[in-house]
């Protein structure tokens, strides 16, 4: 706790990051440890997930983005991606305390459609509970890839070209970004991987054009408070450029 207090001192709260992403991982090796089945590891991710909604809330992150599903993920067991799904549905309910208490925004990317019913109802249940918190907005990418977003992205700007919705002349990144489902959310400043992996999985690929990307050998179950605020420190501690020099920047 000690260093927890520490760590949390030092971050300068005028240039914290705006919205955090991060690539949860490390649930199964963290089970496998510990001689239990893979949805052991999931379960006890809900903890490090509680701890950095309420670091991320408590310090004045605005956006939290967490990859909680990808779409390739259901090309993992059929009892693990059952167990996976029932344990959502669980967790989505009973975090409503902690969201409200934090004052945290709960939304959706991601194709719902392909989910159970049960979980697309406990989602519309905390959507609609949380809509007006302010403090902070806590977004699950669900069922989500960043190449089935952008292909969405540009078969629904067909669509509107074709219904003279748009011109040619109007497509450029800002109207391309317009499409996405993150659509009216800034861009991640910092994007934080979990486990020792260095790869991005599919997640946000147009949105982390820019991004400053952390990278930790912590396994999700045992990330805490303490993780979150080094990786926040780190990102302070770097120049961000956008392409230009550092002499432009000290300008």
């Amino acid at each position: 706790m000690e260093k927890e207090n520490d760590l949390k001192q030092r971050i300068q709260k005028d240039r914290l990051p705006k919205h955090i992403a991060i690539i949860m991982d490390g649930n199964g090796r963290w089970a496998k440890k510990q001689n239990k089945e893979r949805v052991f590891g999931h379960q006890n991710g809900v903890n490090a997930v509680r701890n950095v909604c309420e670091a991320g809330a408590e310090l004045g992150v605005q956006y939290l983005t967490l990859y909680t599903f990808s779409k390739e993920n259901w090309n993992r067991p059929k009892e693990e991606v059952e167990a996976l799904m029932k344990m959502l549905t669980a967790t989505i309910s009973s975090e409503e305390k902690t969201l409200m208490d934090n004052g945290i925004k709960l939304i959706t990317i991601g194709d719902l459609s392909e989910l159970n019913p049960d979980i697309q109802k406990a989602l519309n249940k905390i959507i609609e509970i949380t809509k007006n918190n302010k403090r902070m907005t806590l977004i699950l990418a669900l069922n989500y890839s960043s190449r089935w977003e952008i292909t969405k992205a540009v078969k629904d700007m067909v669509k509107d070209a074709k219904d003279n919705k748009i011109k040619d002349e109007d497509i450029n990144e800002e109207l391309f970004s317009s499409y996405l489902t993150t659509g009216n959310i800034p861009d991640p400043d910092l994007l934080i991987r979990t486990s020792g992996e260095y790869r991005i999985s599919n997640y946000l690929l147009w949105q982390i054009a820019y991004s400053e990307l952390y990278f930790t050998d912590v396994l999700w179950p045992d990330y805490t408070k303490a993780d979150l605020y080094e990786a926040i420190l780190d990102y302070q501690g770097r120049e961000r450029r956008f392409g230009k020099t550092s002499e432009q920047i000290k300008m």
